[in-house]
């Protein structure tokens, strides 16, 4: 039996299973969801800056910025859909927001003139650098007492936890995540 500690302000029972340890990181997802359903963070940089602002903008920016990551992409509505999870309709909607307020822009494909792509304008390239900077800092006031070591292995569980989350659905059922049970 593998024993693990788990230490921190809401827990510092010792755990000694897998099946605790993934209990653990269920409640911690869980919390960390609220937290973003609440938009917690978004709030937070609007107090902090003294300015409100679409946090849906946010979002698709977001999205955008992680789309150049693959090269040759050409970012679409379609696109934003998947990466933040909604349907195609809402993400046009969003999407539409967003080119609305200037932070977004249509262009033709390069590869094929009958579809439409989109990138940032510079007020988007703006909002990006400033959501990123913002979530930056809180992280890191967050870890202040963290070593750096600790903080880098976090970095790369979390990338490698989130890693198959990030698939589709499909790849998914293929890693018998979404079938198999835990005990």
């Amino acid at each position: 039996m593998v024993k693990c500690r788990f230490v921190g302000r809401y827990n510092s029972m010792t755990r000694s299973t897998r099946g605790d340890a993934l209990l653990q990181i269920e409640r911690a997802m869980v919390r960390i969801r609220r937290s973003q359903t609440r938009r917690a963070i978004g709030r937070l940089m609007e107090r902090q800056l003294g300015t409100r602002f679409n946090l849906a903008h946010s979002f698709v920016v977001d999205a955008l910025d992680e789309a150049r990551e693959v090269p040759g992409n050409e970012p679409s509505v379609g696109m934003v859909a998947e990466q933040l999870g909604v349907d195609p309709s809402r993400a046009s909607r969003m999407v539409a927001d967003a080119v609305g307020g200037g932070y977004v822009r249509r262009v033709a494909s390069q590869a094929d003139g009958r579809r439409t792509c989109l990138e940032l304008t510079d007020a988007g390239r703006k909002l990006l650098k400033t959501t990123s900077s913002f979530r930056r800092r809180v992280f890191s006031k967050v870890m202040a007492s963290w070593s750096e070591s600790e903080c880098v292995e976090f970095a790369r569980l979390l990338a490698k936890f989130i890693e198959p989350l990030k698939a589709s659905e499909s790849s998914l059922r293929r890693h018998k995540i979404a079938k198999k049970r835990t005990p």
